[in-house]
């Protein structure tokens, strides 16, 4: 197949998706109709199982270096802390969020998919499109209305709330389109507040304000606002609103972006339309409280990536392709339902209500579990493709299961192994040889030794079995995805789940 998968939409899910084909060498042409990258900072927040993605990808230091890590989330009402959730409890090799302006995270992702030889067509837009057994034809307008037909072997939708790709295979967005309005903006200001958490301040009359301190004196402040306000964003409305709330403790000296705007919590029923597929906020949108949007749209776009990869080269069966949306509809059904009731939750107007809100969430928080949970729910640590149709496999008693993400193991390089594979790994514990009939899949042995051992491209020490007891699995193997997470588990030598796997997707080669 010659024909380039199109990309519509170049904000950090459509860089995404372009980014994972470019770097499997899968021709991709990715437009956008702006003609010059956003300036408006957007979504801020990275949570831990993105930054984990952006490892695979090789931009995860610029990430870093982009902004400042957060490490906790507190609550406040009524002059107090009522609640404070230690974000650096998850496990991950990346136990924070990273708090920068999506123009930062819209850069270092474009210009890695530069690397790869590929550049944004700007001022460009799709105006139609249609699908064949084969490909899909786009009709593409240029800034200065000449139009031009592609055809691609595969088209990703990711163009945003409006999304024209939606609307061109007749979806539409199914949920609440009414509710609560808040002001926002991007400022910087004079505080007092520790860069290394996020703060919801809770207000008795007037709903919540929510305050992210970014690098410098820079800072991300949401607040709700009634509902039928049609006043302007101003700084000063801004201003008075954190003098009410936050007690005064920051000074704003300029803006850089305001805005009104009102929360939605919807997505589509199908991410999959024949060749044609959805991602990001063209397929799902919901509340900022939780700072999941933009992490959800790009873990849809690692997750469909490698895929579409596998398809370009005809590996990949159509079970393979649909997981796309068996695996990711669930997830963003559950990112609205948890930012639905932080919403909810933050913007009770009941003074008794209030009352019980605040004394539950002091003790919530101070017990472990609801503490735990809170926090993996926020960094996104336990998601899971439990039950999809593209993994396989079980062992008994492993702490591991086929779908979750491979845990990182401390103490070996496992996670150095993996890190930089664009196609799938296969993990073997134990004392078990190389697995044949797997050419187009890397193998690795966790061993007492580095010394080299047939058949296996590479060895990680592991002299204290850190792995064995970190996956419960003594003797096995994992198949580790492309995007990380565990496609097949096979205990002792049962190798079927393994091979099941490699033919369904075609991670034999």
């Amino acid at each position: 197949m010659t024909n380039p998968v199109l990309v519509v939409g170049a904000g950090p899910v459509g860089l995404a998706v372009a980014g994972e084909l470019a770097r499997r060498d899968v021709p991709v042409r990715i437009v956008d109709t702006l003609a010059a990258p956003t300036t408006e900072s957007r979504a801020i927040v990275v949570h831990a199982r993105s930054l984990e993605m952006l490892e695979r990808v090789g931009v995860l230091d610029e990430i870093v270096a982009s902004g400042v890590k957060a490490t906790g989330i507190e609550m406040h009402a009524s002059g107090r802390t009522i609640a404070r959730v230690e974000l650096d409890i998850v496990d991950s090799a990346y136990p924070f969020s990273v708090l920068t302006a999506q123009t930062e995270t819209e850069r270092i992702l474009a210009e890695n998919l530069a690397r790869h030889g590929v550049e944004v067509e700007r001022g460009v837009s799709l105006v139609a499109l249609e699908q064949s057994a084969d490909g899909v034809r786009a009709t593409l307008r240029d800034a200065r209305g000449g139009e031009e037909s592609v055809d691609a072997s595969w088209l990703v939708g990711a163009d945003g709330a409006h999304s024209q790709v939606r609307r061109e295979v007749g979806s539409a967005l199914e949920g609440s389109f009414h509710g609560e309005r808040f002001l926002m903006g991007d400022v910087h200001a004079e505080h007092d507040f520790d860069p290394r958490s996020m703060y919801t301040f809770f207000s008795a009359h007037d709903g919540p304000l929510m305050v992210f301190p970014m690098k410098g004196d820079r800072m991300r402040l949401i607040a709700q606002i009634p509902t039928a306000s049609t006043d302007e964003a101003s700084q000063e409305w801004l201003q008075r609103i954190a003098n009410e709330r936050a007690a005064g403790r920051l000074r704003i000296h300029d803006s850089l972006w305001l805005t009104c705007f009102e929360i939605h919590h919807a997505q589509v029923p199908q991410y999959r339309c024949g060749r044609v597929f959805l991602a990001g906020d063209a397929a799902h949108v919901h509340s900022p409280a939780g700072g999941q949007g933009m992490n959800t749209g790009l873990q849809d776009a690692f997750n469909l990536g490698w895929k579409l990869a596998a398809a370009y080269r005809g590996e990949a069966s159509e079970t393979l392709l649909d997981s796309y949306h068996a695996e990711r509809h669930p997830v963003a059904a559950h990112v609205i339902e948890f930012s639905t009731r932080l919403t909810h939750l933050s913007t009770l107007a009941n003074p008794v209500a209030q009352t019980l809100r605040n004394a539950a969430l002091h003790v919530a928080t101070g017990l472990g579990p609801a503490r735990q949970a809170l926090a993996d729910a926020t960094e996104e640590t336990t998601l899971s493709y439990h039950g999809s149709p593209a993994v396989l496999g079980a062992a008994a008693d492993a702490k591991v299961r086929s779908g979750d993400h491979l845990l990182d193991v401390p103490g070996t390089e496992l996670r150095a192994a993996l890190s930089a594979e664009t196609g799938h790994v296969l993990v073997t514990v134990g004392a078990l040889p190389a697995l044949t009939g797997l050419p187009g899949v890397r193998q690795v042995l966790l061993a007492d030794t580095d010394a080299p051992v047939t058949g296996f491209d590479a060895v990680v020490a592991d002299p204290d079995g850190h792995a064995a007891t970190r996956f419960g699995l003594p003797s096995g193997r994992l198949l580790v995805r492309p995007d990380g997470y565990v496609g097949a588990i096979a205990g002792g030598t049962d190798d079927e789940p393994i091979l099941a796997y490699a033919k369904l997707t075609g991670a034999a080669g």
